[in-house]
């Protein structure tokens, strides 16, 4: 019976938030939880009926099954999502989960390079094949512009704007903004562009995307990390570096190198300032952790 209801929180997360598909069906999976609950508590509640008992039942069958807390509270947050949706609607009068608390979360902050652990990495490509020519370019583009990886996959030809020192990107919710980027992604870009892709065959609709595989297809977010990962294992490095890595690693940069945090927040595409904000977080343990190790009396 919930299939209506999430079939017009589907069509309001798409045309109202505008968030793409990935983030959409984070969103519903968290709902589904909930109706799992339901199911095995043997209570087939519509939503309209679900009260802030069931919904603190649920929190507690949803640690059972072994979640982290960021886990935990994401699904709360998702589950809150829905029933904000559902007040609008006028479905529901109140919102039980008004009071629902989600576990506390620790936040992480995520592993950051060096620009020398960068440069390590990057160098283990091997740019005299095809695919070595393309991960160079690849790995240059992320750590130049700050990219998220979905970013890069999609990346198209005509959003290179070159004479002017910029690309286009099409963010989440399908934003688009204009980033700078340095001469060194350029470079490896044309090479890649102009030496390799251009003998490539490329499979119909995909004529403008930038990077492919060998079967001439838009590459996908997994297999740009692992390239990445063995990359990583090859230079030798032990932290856990993933694609998103490197966009961290080109904010903290920025930031540790003056850069104005409106700027990077525009750079980075996000919404909000507040979610650039942990860079400046990051910044402060960057400088605790110089005092730490190199003044005398800290």
């Amino acid at each position: 019976m919930w299939d209506i209801y999430l079939k017009g929180f589907k069509a309001y997360l798409q045309l109202e938030r505008s968030l793409s598909g990935n983030s959409i069906e984070a969103y519903l999976r968290d709902v589904e939880k909930l109706v799992q609950y339901l199911q095995s508590a043997n209570l087939p509640l519509p939503p309209h009926q679900v009260e802030l008992t069931h919904l603190q039942s649920c929190v507690q069958w949803i640690a059972t099954l072994g979640m982290t807390a960021t886990s935990q509270a994401r699904i709360i947050s998702g589950i809150k999502a829905f029933y904000k949706y559902l007040l609008l609607e006028d479905i529901v009068k109140q919102d039980p989960t008004q009071l629902l608390e989600a576990p506390k979360t620790k936040r992480q902050l995520p592993d950051v390079l060096s620009f020398e652990e960068i440069e390590l990495i990057i160098t283990q490509v091997k740019t005299g094949t095809p695919e070595g020519a393309r991960n160079r370019a690849i790995l240059e583009t992320m750590y130049s512009c700050g990219l998220r990886v979905s970013e890069v996959t999609g990346l198209q030809i005509s959003q290179l704007h070159f004479d002017a020192g910029y690309i286009r990107v099409i963010g989440k919710g399908d934003k688009e903004r204009l980033i700078p980027i340095g001469r060194d992604a350029i470079k490896y870009i044309n090479i890649y562009k102009d030496e390799v892709r251009v003998h490539m065959p490329c499979k119909p609709g995909q004529e403008d995307i930038l990077f492919l595989n060998r079967r001439g297809s838009a590459l996908t977010r997994v297999m740009i990390f692992l390239v990445i990962k063995e990359l990583t294992a090859m230079a030798g490095i032990e932290k856990q570096v993933s694609p998103h890595t490197f966009r961290h690693s080109f904010a903290t940069h920025l930031v540790e190198g003056g850069a104005d945090l409106r700027a990077v927040q525009e750079m980075l595409g996000h919404e909000s300032i507040t979610t650039t904000e942990i860079y400046t977080h990051l910044d402060r343990e960057y400088l605790r952790d110089t005092l730490q190790r190199f003044h005398p009396r800290f």
